[in-house]
Protein backbone atom coordinates (compact mmCIF):
# COMPACT_ATOMS: atom_id res chain seq x y z
CA UNK A 1 0.00 0.00 0.00
CA UNK A 2 1.57 3.34 -1.09
CA UNK A 3 1.67 6.27 1.51
CA UNK A 4 -1.29 7.80 0.07
CA UNK A 5 -3.08 4.83 0.20
CA UNK A 6 -2.55 4.46 3.53
CA UNK A 7 -3.19 8.06 4.17
CA UNK A 8 -6.63 7.77 2.34
CA UNK A 9 -7.54 4.39 4.11
CA UNK A 10 -7.23 6.19 7.74
CA UNK A 11 -9.19 8.83 6.66
CA UNK A 12 -11.96 6.91 5.62
CA UNK A 13 -11.66 4.78 8.84
CA UNK A 14 -11.61 7.81 11.08
CA UNK A 15 -14.87 9.65 9.01
CA UNK A 16 -16.70 5.98 9.39
CA UNK A 17 -15.83 6.11 13.39
CA UNK A 18 -16.71 10.07 13.80
CA UNK A 19 -19.95 9.33 11.93
CA UNK A 20 -20.95 6.81 14.35
CA UNK A 21 -20.18 9.11 17.36
CA UNK A 22 -22.26 11.93 15.97
CA UNK A 23 -25.06 9.05 15.14
CA UNK A 24 -25.03 8.22 18.33
CA UNK A 25 -25.79 11.89 20.31
CA UNK A 26 -29.30 11.60 17.73
CA UNK A 27 -30.83 9.18 20.26
CA UNK A 28 -32.56 10.77 23.41
CA UNK A 29 -31.05 9.81 26.80
CA UNK A 30 -34.25 8.60 29.16
CA UNK A 31 -36.40 10.99 29.35
CA UNK A 32 -34.72 13.73 27.48
CA UNK A 33 -35.42 14.50 23.42
CA UNK A 34 -32.65 14.60 20.82
CA UNK A 35 -30.16 17.45 20.48
CA UNK A 36 -31.14 20.18 18.43
CA UNK A 37 -30.62 19.11 14.85
CA UNK A 38 -29.55 22.67 13.71
CA UNK A 39 -26.80 21.56 16.37
CA UNK A 40 -26.02 18.48 14.72
CA UNK A 41 -26.17 19.63 10.99
CA UNK A 42 -23.57 22.05 11.92
CA UNK A 43 -21.34 19.47 13.79
CA UNK A 44 -21.42 17.11 10.72
CA UNK A 45 -20.85 20.28 8.36
CA UNK A 46 -17.54 21.00 10.96
CA UNK A 47 -16.94 17.47 10.92
CA UNK A 48 -17.57 15.56 8.02
CA UNK A 49 -16.83 17.71 5.56
CA UNK A 50 -13.13 16.88 4.20
CA UNK A 51 -9.99 17.46 5.21
CA UNK A 52 -6.64 14.78 5.30
CA UNK A 53 -7.31 13.55 8.88
CA UNK A 54 -3.60 13.75 9.21
CA UNK A 55 -3.48 13.82 13.17
CA UNK A 56 -5.84 10.81 13.38
CA UNK A 57 -3.34 9.61 10.45
CA UNK A 58 -0.43 9.81 12.93
CA UNK A 59 -2.34 8.54 15.87
CA UNK A 60 -3.27 4.94 13.85
CA UNK A 61 0.45 4.98 12.34
CA UNK A 62 2.31 6.03 15.73
CA UNK A 63 0.19 3.15 17.69
CA UNK A 64 1.02 0.77 14.76
CA UNK A 65 4.56 0.76 16.14
CA UNK A 66 3.79 -0.89 19.50
CA UNK A 67 1.72 -3.39 17.70
CA UNK A 68 -1.35 -1.62 17.64
CA UNK A 69 -4.22 -2.46 14.98
CA UNK A 70 -5.97 0.45 13.66
CA UNK A 71 -9.34 -0.48 15.73
CA UNK A 72 -7.15 -0.19 18.63
CA UNK A 73 -6.40 3.12 18.05
CA UNK A 74 -9.32 4.75 15.68
CA UNK A 75 -11.21 6.35 19.14
CA UNK A 76 -8.15 8.27 19.96
CA UNK A 77 -7.91 8.89 16.34
CA UNK A 78 -11.13 10.31 15.95
CA UNK A 79 -11.61 12.41 19.48
CA UNK A 80 -8.18 14.38 18.39
CA UNK A 81 -10.04 14.57 15.06
CA UNK A 82 -12.66 15.93 16.98
CA UNK A 83 -10.64 18.63 18.47
CA UNK A 84 -9.14 19.66 15.44
CA UNK A 85 -12.45 20.41 14.05
CA UNK A 86 -13.59 22.42 17.06
CA UNK A 87 -10.73 24.96 16.46
CA UNK A 88 -11.59 25.77 12.65
CA UNK A 89 -15.03 25.88 13.36
CA UNK A 90 -14.07 28.33 16.16
CA UNK A 91 -10.83 29.80 14.40
CA UNK A 92 -13.00 31.01 11.57
CA UNK A 93 -15.36 33.11 13.32
CA UNK A 94 -15.60 36.93 12.51
CA UNK A 95 -13.88 37.73 15.92
CA UNK A 96 -10.84 35.42 15.24
CA UNK A 97 -9.61 34.45 11.98
CA UNK A 98 -12.96 35.52 10.04
CA UNK A 99 -12.55 33.12 7.45
CA UNK A 100 -15.83 32.53 4.96
CA UNK A 101 -14.34 28.99 3.41
CA UNK A 102 -13.00 25.90 4.88
CA UNK A 103 -11.98 22.57 2.85
CA UNK A 104 -13.83 24.21 -0.23
CA UNK A 105 -17.30 24.96 1.34
CA UNK A 106 -18.50 27.87 3.36
CA UNK A 107 -17.44 27.81 7.21
CA UNK A 108 -19.31 26.61 10.06
CA UNK A 109 -20.49 30.14 10.51
CA UNK A 110 -21.15 31.09 7.42
CA UNK A 111 -23.30 28.11 6.38
CA UNK A 112 -25.43 28.23 9.79
CA UNK A 113 -24.47 31.32 11.79
CA UNK A 114 -22.09 32.47 15.02
CA UNK A 115 -23.92 30.94 17.59
CA UNK A 116 -24.24 27.88 15.99
CA UNK A 117 -20.55 27.32 14.99
CA UNK A 118 -19.73 28.32 18.75
CA UNK A 119 -21.88 25.86 20.25
CA UNK A 120 -20.92 23.62 17.48
CA UNK A 121 -16.89 23.64 18.31
CA UNK A 122 -17.99 23.46 21.81
CA UNK A 123 -19.82 20.13 21.26
CA UNK A 124 -16.93 18.64 19.67
CA UNK A 125 -14.39 19.93 21.97
CA UNK A 126 -16.70 18.04 24.66
CA UNK A 127 -17.27 14.74 22.76
CA UNK A 128 -13.56 14.20 22.69
CA UNK A 129 -13.39 13.96 25.85
CA UNK A 130 -16.26 11.59 26.83
CA UNK A 131 -14.70 9.23 23.89
CA UNK A 132 -11.38 9.08 25.48
CA UNK A 133 -12.76 7.76 28.55
CA UNK A 134 -15.02 5.18 27.14
CA UNK A 135 -13.26 1.91 27.47
CA UNK A 136 -13.57 1.37 23.34
CA UNK A 137 -10.66 3.77 23.55
CA UNK A 138 -8.59 1.84 25.86
CA UNK A 139 -8.91 -1.04 28.16
CA UNK A 140 -6.91 0.48 31.08
CA UNK A 141 -8.11 3.07 32.45
CA UNK A 142 -4.83 4.25 33.44
CA UNK A 143 -3.69 4.73 29.72
CA UNK A 144 -7.16 6.84 29.15
CA UNK A 145 -6.51 8.90 31.89
CA UNK A 146 -3.18 9.46 30.32
CA UNK A 147 -4.79 9.82 27.12
CA UNK A 148 -7.42 12.72 28.52
CA UNK A 149 -4.38 14.49 30.64
CA UNK A 150 -2.10 14.52 26.81
CA UNK A 151 -4.93 15.82 24.67
CA UNK A 152 -6.24 18.22 27.26
CA UNK A 153 -3.09 19.67 27.36
CA UNK A 154 -2.36 19.96 24.02
CA UNK A 155 -5.82 21.53 23.42
CA UNK A 156 -5.26 24.00 26.28
CA UNK A 157 -3.90 27.35 27.35
CA UNK A 158 -0.34 25.54 27.32
CA UNK A 159 -1.45 24.15 23.67
CA UNK A 160 -3.25 25.33 20.73
CA UNK A 161 -5.50 28.07 22.85
CA UNK A 162 -2.80 29.37 24.43
CA UNK A 163 -0.85 29.80 20.54
CA UNK A 164 -4.43 31.10 19.24
CA UNK A 165 -4.23 33.78 22.24
CA UNK A 166 -0.80 34.69 21.24
CA UNK A 167 -1.16 35.16 17.66
CA UNK A 168 -4.46 37.06 18.20
CA UNK A 169 -2.31 39.39 20.62
CA UNK A 170 0.37 40.18 18.40
CA UNK A 171 -1.66 41.23 15.74
CA UNK A 172 -3.98 42.96 17.27
CA UNK A 173 -2.73 44.22 20.65
CA UNK A 174 -0.43 47.32 21.34
CA UNK A 175 3.05 46.24 20.40
CA UNK A 176 6.37 48.46 20.57
CA UNK A 177 7.94 46.18 18.00
CA UNK A 178 6.69 43.45 15.87
CA UNK A 179 7.24 39.74 17.08
CA UNK A 180 10.50 38.31 17.03
CA UNK A 181 11.40 34.81 15.23
CA UNK A 182 11.75 33.37 18.59
CA UNK A 183 8.21 34.42 19.42
CA UNK A 184 6.57 33.42 16.33
CA UNK A 185 8.27 29.61 16.97
CA UNK A 186 7.06 29.43 20.50
CA UNK A 187 3.61 30.48 19.32
CA UNK A 188 3.38 28.41 16.43
CA UNK A 189 4.87 25.35 18.25
CA UNK A 190 1.25 25.85 21.14
CA UNK A 191 -0.80 26.94 18.01
CA UNK A 192 -0.03 24.13 15.34
CA UNK A 193 2.42 21.95 16.81
CA UNK A 194 1.25 21.13 20.41
CA UNK A 195 -1.53 18.96 19.02
CA UNK A 196 0.24 17.56 16.39
CA UNK A 197 3.35 16.15 18.98
CA UNK A 198 0.18 14.51 20.89
CA UNK A 199 -1.18 13.11 18.02
CA UNK A 200 2.55 11.36 17.85
CA UNK A 201 3.03 10.63 21.54
CA UNK A 202 -0.78 9.18 21.58
CA UNK A 203 0.62 5.71 20.07
CA UNK A 204 3.42 5.32 22.27
CA UNK A 205 0.93 6.08 25.34
CA UNK A 206 -1.77 3.55 23.94
CA UNK A 207 1.15 1.07 23.22
CA UNK A 208 2.13 1.50 27.28
CA UNK A 209 5.93 2.62 25.74
CA UNK A 210 8.73 3.44 27.73
CA UNK A 211 9.61 6.74 28.35
CA UNK A 212 12.75 7.06 25.55
CA UNK A 213 10.12 6.09 22.51
CA UNK A 214 7.62 8.34 23.95
CA UNK A 215 10.46 11.10 24.54
CA UNK A 216 11.16 10.23 20.45
CA UNK A 217 7.67 10.99 19.20
CA UNK A 218 7.45 14.22 20.92
CA UNK A 219 10.48 15.30 19.04
CA UNK A 220 9.21 14.08 15.92
CA UNK A 221 6.26 15.32 16.26
CA UNK A 222 7.50 18.70 17.46
CA UNK A 223 9.02 18.51 14.40
CA UNK A 224 6.58 17.79 11.93
CA UNK A 225 4.34 20.75 13.88
CA UNK A 226 7.26 23.31 12.67
CA UNK A 227 7.64 22.04 9.00
CA UNK A 228 3.11 22.21 9.04
CA UNK A 229 2.87 25.43 9.94
CA UNK A 230 5.81 26.63 7.76
CA UNK A 231 4.83 24.70 4.89
CA UNK A 232 0.81 26.61 5.46
CA UNK A 233 2.42 29.74 5.88
CA UNK A 234 4.56 29.27 2.47
CA UNK A 235 0.91 28.01 0.99
CA UNK A 236 -0.49 31.41 2.06
CA UNK A 237 1.98 33.26 0.49
CA UNK A 238 2.00 31.08 -2.92
CA UNK A 239 -0.85 29.02 -2.77
CA UNK A 240 -3.69 29.14 -5.32
CA UNK A 241 -7.15 29.33 -3.19
CA UNK A 242 -9.20 26.62 -5.41
CA UNK A 243 -5.95 24.48 -4.68
CA UNK A 244 -5.40 25.14 -1.12
CA UNK A 245 -9.23 24.95 -0.45
CA UNK A 246 -9.41 28.22 1.80
CA UNK A 247 -8.13 32.03 1.09
CA UNK A 248 -4.60 32.65 0.76
CA UNK A 249 -2.18 36.35 1.27
CA UNK A 250 -4.61 37.05 4.16
CA UNK A 251 -1.29 36.86 6.53
CA UNK A 252 0.23 39.38 4.36
CA UNK A 253 -3.17 41.58 4.19
CA UNK A 254 -3.63 41.41 7.83
CA UNK A 255 0.28 42.22 8.16
CA UNK A 256 0.45 39.07 10.63
CA UNK A 257 4.19 37.62 11.44
CA UNK A 258 5.22 34.91 10.16
CA UNK A 259 8.40 32.66 9.90
CA UNK A 260 8.21 33.58 5.93
CA UNK A 261 7.48 36.99 6.30
CA UNK A 262 10.42 37.44 8.81
CA UNK A 263 13.13 35.16 7.21
CA UNK A 264 11.87 35.08 3.10
CA UNK A 265 10.79 32.29 1.22
CA UNK A 266 14.32 30.66 0.36
CA UNK A 267 15.43 30.92 3.90
CA UNK A 268 11.86 29.67 4.92
CA UNK A 269 12.49 26.74 2.58
CA UNK A 270 15.81 25.67 3.69
CA UNK A 271 14.18 26.06 7.17
CA UNK A 272 11.73 23.74 5.97
CA UNK A 273 13.86 20.74 4.95
CA UNK A 274 15.87 21.02 7.97
CA UNK A 275 12.53 20.41 10.32
CA UNK A 276 11.65 17.93 7.98
CA UNK A 277 15.12 15.97 8.62
CA UNK A 278 15.07 16.59 12.71
CA UNK A 279 11.50 14.87 12.29
CA UNK A 280 13.00 11.90 10.35
CA UNK A 281 16.07 11.60 12.57
CA UNK A 282 13.65 11.60 15.53
CA UNK A 283 12.10 7.77 14.36
CA UNK A 284 15.83 6.92 14.25
CA UNK A 285 15.29 4.40 17.13
CA UNK A 286 12.41 2.70 15.28
CA UNK A 287 14.10 1.43 12.40
CA UNK A 288 12.41 0.53 9.36
CA UNK A 289 9.04 0.41 11.34
CA UNK A 290 9.04 4.09 11.36
CA UNK A 291 8.66 4.31 7.30
CA UNK A 292 5.37 5.49 7.14
CA UNK A 293 5.90 8.21 9.38
CA UNK A 294 8.98 9.21 7.61
CA UNK A 295 7.27 9.12 4.49
CA UNK A 296 4.07 11.51 6.21
CA UNK A 297 7.18 14.23 7.70
CA UNK A 298 8.22 14.30 3.82
CA UNK A 299 4.26 14.42 2.89
CA UNK A 300 4.41 17.89 5.27
CA UNK A 301 6.83 19.51 3.24
CA UNK A 302 6.22 18.70 0.39
CA UNK A 303 2.23 19.68 0.41
CA UNK A 304 0.19 21.97 -1.96
CA UNK A 305 -2.93 22.57 0.43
Amino acid sequence: MTFAQRLDRIRRLTETRLDALLGAKTEPVEEDGPPPQRLLDAIGHATLGGGKRFRPFLVVESAALFGLSENEALDTAAAVECVHCYSLAHDDLPAMDNDETRRSQPTVWKAFDEWTAILAGDALLTLAFETLSAPTAHPDADVRLALIAGLARAAGIHGMVGGQALDLGAERLPRTAPPALAEILHLQSLKTGALITFSAEAGAILGQADADARRALQDYGAALGLAFQIADDLLDVEGDAATVGKAVSKDEAAGKATLVSLMGIDAARTELKRVEQAAIDALAPFGTKAETLIEAARFVSSRNR
